[in-house]
């Protein structure tokens, strides 16, 4: 099979295509032909190995080289093959899923326990779009943000992978949506099912004396200081990502969020998606959203996947208005 083999730290000129063995399903896996696929900031950092302190930290990426040589988080795709212990799928299946790497290939082998059957009104290049950004919105919102139907949530960079997945869940949970985004995408968010949109080029969420329950904090464009301005006494702060450094960010500032929070009488939490137990029970509750019409993936750009290292230079630039994705046939 075809894959893109990433052998060293660097920029998307390291991902090399290779033929490489298709891989044999252990007694547990599945063995999935890739349809389509995804990139995003899970993808930079293990390709970059940055910010450097990720290196040192468990997690995985690698100390002196790539511990991932295959990326690729999100799949769509088809069952082409499973493990003697497999009971739930069987070859022609449409599924998705979530893992740690792979999906840059033309096939992958996935844990069972892993994957979920692909919502019926989705394309494989739309399910592909779903699985890390979706799934983060869902644990940002859910789990560390306790959403409850009625509250006043903002959610801070509403047009990107994850924003645009956690203004409609947001909007479906009942609360009160207000999305920060640049002009050029205020009418997008506000057509996912935010009650306001600030675009953040014209005015300062921070000062204009508005207050929430949650705030979902995704672009970090903002100190967790300055952000507790906008919350009530009791609110939630939910730190999601950031702007990326080469040294210490966005680590830095989500490790800076916790420190606060035993001092503060607001709640400071951060969702770790990728250390989730959860992710196929997560993912058969979002596939409930998506086929009752509650949840739309919205995707910025396709590419084939002989195009993936431009793909990830396009999303490493940061414009992306919702997904990337890459399509293998």
């Amino acid at each position: 099979m075809k894959a893109y083999v990433l052998r060293a730290f660097g920029p998307p000129e390291q991902l090399t295509l290779m033929d490489i063995d298709r891989p044999v399903p252990a007694d547990d896996e599945v063995l999935v032909r890739v349809r389509a696929t995804s990139v995003q900031p899970y993808d930079w950092h293990f390709m970059r190995g940055e910010p450097y302190i990720a290196r040192l930290m468990g997690g995985g990426v690698g100390l002196r080289k790539p511990s991932i040589a295959i990326l690729g988080a999100d799949l769509a795709g088809v069952v082409e093959g499973v493990g003697k212990a497999v009971t739930g799928f069987r070859p022609g299946d449409a599924v998705f899923a979530m893992i740690k790497g792979g999906g840059f290939a033309e096939y992958v082998c996935v844990r069972e326990s892993e994957l979920a059957p692909k919502p019926k009104n989705l394309s494989f290049e739309q399910a592909a779009a779903v699985p890390l950004a979706a799934n983060t919105a869902l644990v940002a919102l859910r789990d560390e943000g306790r959403i409850q139907p009625g509250q006043r949530v903002l959610v801070n960079g509403a047009s990107g992978g994850v924003g645009t997945f956690a203004v409609q869940l947001a909007h479906a949970f009942g609360a009160v949506v207000t999305g920060v985004c640049g002009a050029r995408n205020t009418e997008l968010v506000r057509g996912l099912g935010a009650d306001a949109v600030i675009d953040y080029s014209a005015a300062d969420f921070t000062r204009d004396g508005q207050r929430y329950e949650l705030l979902v904090d995704i672009a970090g464009s903002r100190s967790v200081s300055v952000c507790r301005r906008v919350l009530t006494p009791k609110g939630t702060y939910v730190a999601v990502g950031g702007p990326a450094g080469r040294w210490l960010q966005p680590a830095g500032r989500m490790f800076a969020a916790l420190a606060v929070a035993p001092f503060v009488s607001q709640r400071i939490a951060m969702a770790e998606v990728t250390r989730c137990t959860r992710n196929r029970e997560n993912l058969m509750a979002l596939t409930e959203f998506i086929e009752d019409g509650k949840l739309t993936p919205v995707i910025d750009r396709t590419y084939p996947f002989a195009d993936i290292p431009a793909a990830v230079q396009y999303q490493e630039e940061g414009h992306a208005t919702g997904k990337v994705v890459v399509v293998t046939d």
